[in-house]
């Protein structure tokens, strides 16, 4: 067995990092209504964390041999009890904070009143438009003999009842109706709204009108959605057909999670889970709103001078200062290496790269993985363009991308329409990866332009997460990017990079080597550091090459998001080990590993976190950071973020997360703030040639028709 003592639980850790998107909105510098937002994302993550960590584990349970956790010998039933003992004072908490931001958003002009408490104008208008709009379009159920306990479709919200039909207890359920509005606005002056599912709850007896109802509830279940995307078609099938056929099973499996929003009575709640398989820890009380996705919709309906008071001053991503109209971004990177920093600079550059590419006669192909997109992708339709144009488009969808199958695989059908060829990935491996290459012919020699990027080409997300992504002309770096579509197209996982890391076969081994690095030279008496930023750190080999760089006297400093199943400051063990999470308004993202100190510091930028997911199940790759001015940029990012005293918490010995605070007379320190003012300030420097963000588009039709004329004539 493992010593346990410098290490923690994946889960109890992840719900840690979950608590603290929800205390954000506590934070008196957080606007009213982004802290119903960061209640909305820690909702959200909550359930996606039970139908699929959640939902493993119980699978897990089945298994004839218990699966043991290495950080902390706890087999799935064991883990799976206490993770219902740690959510069940979270919803406690979030119901708290739900309670004080309502009143908050109130007090601003948004208010969302219980049904007993609307006006008699509003109670005349609820009435009336249950019976008319809401009524009709019902479809209730009684449960007997004769009708069924119905499937409940995963996160689905319905009304349960327990009545009694002549003297007899029977059960009644109302699903909400999909496609009703599930916002009412109320009459009268300021914004007033009530919920659908609270309106039917409160008219329940109006459907089932020939019944005493006793007691009811409205309810939500979760089920395991950890569905085994991996399984193997048949032999004659498609792959893409064959994820349409595996996806429809997702909300068919078994329930793990009971939720119900107020009190719920015993004999109702104990028919329930009887139906559906369930222990009393299953089972959640909630005041607050069961599904909470309709606070994005809300804001939509805000009125202007209400928005600007109860939200962040808005913020669009900035051209980068080297970006200037008229370039051409492939002549551009020829000459030096660039590097965009999302969401404080626009994607705009790398998409002109990709557009450029597509109709500039020099280019011969474009490569590309892709793992999530937009509903709505730019990045799409160029590479369209770049296959109409007779460019070879290659492009490897990954269609296992959890929760985005459906979208990738319409995006696929989308892509082979237009004449580029679509991988799926690897049988064994999901392709979580972000490169892409141009190859082109100059001056009868072949030149490569390679960009790799930490985070997804997701033109929506790149506004919202933090993320690098790195565009070269190095030649070492092109060639083994073109080994590695080369080795994606045959399914080859063993190819050899000379200054790429790519996982499976070898990323974790070089990261292993370089930690060992610096563990001789702290042996040595020289300067030795570590300097990571990662969204997560499971990897037991890695935890431990860590803990014994820690132990040498290497300084280890690591800005970890989300999960972190490393302890630090662990006697005796981790006592050089520094561990910062950044919960903002912006979701850290990005991906750095940095070893050595001073100018002899290698850099890496990366899609990998030190999971062991990424580094042994997934095909990852790290690029090296060559250019001396872009590494100066990444480090001053990265020490910033260390420097934060206003959004970063440090994790203690015990697992706990704690506020740095600001000293009496210190310097308020928002590091994402702070990137923010830098980018405005960067993009407003006196440059005659140059656009703001809010002027200049994606699609810039004055360079572009210029391009055409120079190339056609």
């Amino acid at each position: 067995m493992k010593d346990t003592i410098y290490t923690q639980n994946r889960e109890l850790s992840w719900l840690r990092f979950n608590e603290r998107v929800l205390e954000e909105a506590r934070e008196k510098d957080v606007p009213a209504f982004e802290k119903l937002k960061f209640i909305s994302i820690f909702t959200s993550n909550l359930d996606e964390f039970f139908m699929i960590r959640v939902g493993s584990l119980y699978d897990q349970t089945f298994l004839p041999k218990p699966q043991i956790d290495n950080k902390t010998g706890m087999d799935a039933a064991e883990q799976l009890l206490e993770i219902f003992r740690a959510v069940a004072p979270l919803y406690k908490k979030r119901d708290k904070i739900y309670r004080e931001v309502a009143g908050l958003l109130c007090e601003k002009g948004i208010a969302h009143p219980q049904m007993e408490s609307l006006t008699a104008e509003e109670r005349s208008f609820a009435e009336k438009y249950f019976i008319a709009d809401v009524l009709p379009v019902l479809s209730p159920q009684i449960i007997n003999a004769h009708h069924p306990f119905p499937h409940l479709v995963n996160k689905a919200l319905y009304i349960v009842l327990q009545m009694k039909i002549s003297d007899k207890t029977a059960y009644g359920i109302i699903p909400m109706p999909a496609m009703q509005d599930r916002l009412i606005f109320l009459p009268g002056s300021g914004m007033r709204y009530v919920l659908l599912e609270e309106l039917i709850y409160q008219y329940a007896e109006r459907v089932f009108d020939n019944c005493e109802i006793n007691a009811k509830s409205i309810i939500c279940v979760t089920r395991n959605a950890d569905i085994n995307v991996d399984s193997l078609p048949d032999e004659d099938e498609d792959f893409r057909h064959h994820m349409k056929k595996v996806l429809r099973k997702r909300s068919r499996l078994a329930p793990v999670r009971l939720e119900h929003c107020g009190p719920i009575h015993d004999k109702l709640e104990k028919f329930l889970r009887g139906k559906l398989e369930l222990k009393k820890e299953q089972v959640f009380q909630s005041s607050a709103p069961l599904e909470m996705s309709y606070v994005f919709p809300l804001l939509d309906k805000v009125p202007d001078r209400i928005r600007q008071a109860v939200t962040y001053v808005p913020f669009e991503p900035q051209v980068p200062p080297w970006f200037k109209t008229g370039d051409s971004m492939i002549d551009k990177v020829m000459q030096e290496d660039l590097i965009l920093s999302y969401p404080y600079e626009q994607m705009t550059p790398f998409l002109q790269l990709i557009k450029e590419a597509a109709l500039d006669p020099r280019v011969l192909s474009i490569k590309i993985t892709i793992y999530r997109l937009a509903s709505k992708a730019v990045l799409i339709d160029y590479l369209r363009l770049a296959a109409e144009n007779g460019k070879e488009v290659t492009v490897l969808m990954e269609l296992r991308a959890r929760f985005d199958e459906a979208n990738n695989i319409n995006w696929s059908e989308s892509l082979e329409e237009a004449g580029c060829t679509v991988l799926y990935g690897l049988e064994d491996y999901k392709v979580h990866s972000k490169v892409c290459q141009i190859t082109l012919m100059e001056k009868k020699k072949i030149k490569r332009i390679t960009q790799v990027g930490t985070g997804n080409y997701n033109e929506k997300t790149a506004k919202l997460y933090t993320d690098l992504s790195l565009m070269t002309a190095d030649e070492e770096i092109g060639n083994d990017a073109a080994v590695y579509f080369k080795n994606m197209s045959i399914a080859n996982i063993n190819g050899h990079y000379d200054r790429l890391f790519v996982a499976p076969n070898s990323m974790k081994d070089k990261i292993l080597a370089l930690i060992q690095g610096e563990i001789e030279e702290a042996q040595r008496g020289e300067p030795a550091e570590i300097l990571v930023k990662i969204n997560s750190l499971t990897d037991r080999k890695t935890i431990d090459a860590l803990k014994d760089a820690s132990q040498a006297g290497v300084r280890v400093r690591m800005i970890i998001r989300g999960i972190c199943c490393l302890l630090p400051d662990v006697e005796g063990y981790t006592e050089n080990i520094q561990i910062t999470s950044i919960v903002g308004r912006f979701l850290e993202h990005s991906r750095v590993y940095c070893f050595g100190a001073g100018e002899e510091r290698s850099m890496y930028i990366s899609s990998a976190d030190f999971m062991t997911r990424n580094l042994n199940r997934r095909v990852e790759v790290a690029c090296p950071v060559n250019s001396p001015q872009i590494k100066k940029e990444i480090l001053e990012i990265l020490e910033l973020m260390l420097s934060d005293n206003v959004k970063a918490r440090n994790l203690r010995y015990d697992g706990l997360y704690e506020k740095k605070g600001i000293g009496e007379g210190g310097e308020r320190i928002d590091s994402q703030q702070e990137l923010i003012n830098r980018a405005i300030t960067r993009a407003a420097a006196p440059s005659p040639s140059r656009k703001t963000a809010q002027e200049m588009p994606v699609e810039d039709d004055g360079f572009f028709s210029r391009l055409k004329r120079a190339i056609f004539g």
